[in-house]
């Protein structure tokens, strides 16, 4: 991909520079415009292991010669971050979001709902994969992706639910402040009420579920340079210096996911050397938890709670404490895979029966109508609680000859989404305050 980066470049110069006077036949013929692609059809064909080099170029070639070709630019954007071009995608989509911020998936036909997803810009941890939610759906899906300030009525695009997509982030915080305004009279029924995204902060959620019985979240702290820094000096000086801070911890940066730069410490010298190498000014703080089970092995689930009702998502298995699907080596073991496809058969009569009233409580703490939640059981019988995030990857994605068992899964996770959005749209629930969707936030 790096000689589609340069030439990329460059052509985002000439598109910055000037561009090209419409042409006739790309104003009146929809035919000669690029529709948007989208997440999911290309996350799909990235799993598959096709080379979308040929794909960017031609995207790349569209937007330079078409002003208007805002589709190109956000497809693009997305296979470069597939590749880890971030500032490039960023900047593409950037690019794309001041020629238009709508982006419409097309419904299987009949419609049966119209469905309005409010977004951020970011990168692809930025917003809920509402794409791979609805993937050759009945819902026609549009994306609108917000900014803050005034907003123009003539740019919302007509829907029958407005779905809030926008994960929680130090960015994205300002971002739904400055919209709740506007959401105060939505016309529509909203689900995932913006009020309630900032219980998914790491510190908030930690407060928020702590003492919720069946569950273990370690209390998270966010903690500024200066003061981990002095602690790691105080307890390198002496062993005996009073602090608040017990090793072993885990470190991590703010906004970071997927187990990027976080770090587990054993001792004071190992913190002083993480604060020297990584950069920010604040981190998040909290006690590592020993979640191992009997045979050694680290197991770790994620649950996505919709409208309240748990659907497993996947079970990865590794020996290391820091599990993520990708690193676990799921698809060198067939013996990990069996696992998982009995904790996904089983799901409805053991884990969710088991851990059914912790459950339905961080679903109450939380109070989000579409949750994920990144857990592992402890050998006491407890939910040892990661993370609760409603922007978790979630997908069908996975080739069927290694994981024919997830398909029935996830397909029965996306028709309890399907089915949640349908609901939302009639009359006795409208104005329901129970699950947060509702017509009005005020």
């Amino acid at each position: 991909m790096n000689g589609v980066k340069q030439s990329t470049v460059h052509r985002l110069r000439q598109l910055k520079a000037g561009r090209r006077i419409l042409s006739y036949w790309s104003i009146r013929n929809p035919a000669f415009m690029h529709h948007y692609l989208g997440l999911a059809a290309l996350l799909r064909r990235h799993f598959a292991g096709a080379d979308l080099t040929s794909l960017c170029q031609s995207l790349i070639r569209q937007a330079t010669d078409d002003p208007q070709e805002a589709a190109s630019l956000m497809d693009a954007a997305i296979i470069f971050q597939f590749h880890g071009n971030q500032d490039l995608a960023l900047k593409l989509q950037q690019e794309a979001l001041r020629i238009s911020r709508h982006y419409r998936l097309p419904a299987q036909p009949p419609i049966r709902l119209r469905l309005l997803a409010l977004m951020a810009p970011g990168d692809l941890m930025a917003n809920v994969p509402v794409e791979c939610l609805l993937e050759n759906s009945d819902i026609e899906l549009n994306l609108y992706y917000a900014t803050p300030g005034d907003i123009d009525p003539v740019e919302i695009p007509e829907h029958d639910v407005l779905f809030i997509a926008i994960g929680e982030s130090e960015a994205n915080r300002a971002l739904l402040t400055s919209w709740l305004p506007h959401l105060a009279d939505w016309p529509r029924p909203i689900l995932n009420n913006p009020l309630h995204i900032s219980h998914t902060a790491r510190e908030m959620a930690a407060r928020l579920l702590q003492g919720v019985p069946g569950t273990l979240m370690p209390p998270t702290r966010r903690i500024d340079r200066a003061r981990l820094r002095q602690v790691a000096d105080d307890l390198a000086a002496s062993s005996d210096s009073p602090h608040e801070l017990g090793f072993p911890l885990l470190v991590r940066p703010l906004d970071s996911h997927a187990g990027h730069d976080l770090n587990k410490l054993d001792t004071p010298e190992e913190l002083v050397a993480l604060l020297n190498r990584l950069p920010g000014e604040e981190f998040f703080v909290s006690p590592f938890i020993d979640y191992h089970s009997q045979d050694g092995l680290f197991r770790k689930v994620r649950v996505i709670l919709i409208a309240g009702q748990p659907f497993a998502c996947h079970m990865a298995v590794s020996s290391h404490w820091m599990i993520h699907y990708l690193n676990a080596g799921m698809a060198d073991s067939a013996e990990k895979r069996a696992e998982e496809a009995t904790f996904m058969a089983t799901f409805d009569q053991s884990f969710a029966v088991r851990h059914g009233a912790a459950l339905a409580a961080i679903h109450e703490a939380i109070g989000l109508d579409y949750l994920g939640i990144d857990c592992a059981e402890m050998p006491d019988g407890r939910l040892l609680i990661f993370e609760v995030d409603h922007a978790m990857i979630v997908h069908d994605l996975d080739p069927p000859d290694l994981y024919p068992y997830k398909s029935p899964a996830m397909r029965k996770l996306f028709a309890a989404f399907r089915t949640m959005l349908i609901r939302a749209t009639e009359p006795d629930q409208a104005t329901s305050d129970q699950t947060g969707h509702r017509k009005s936030l005020g």
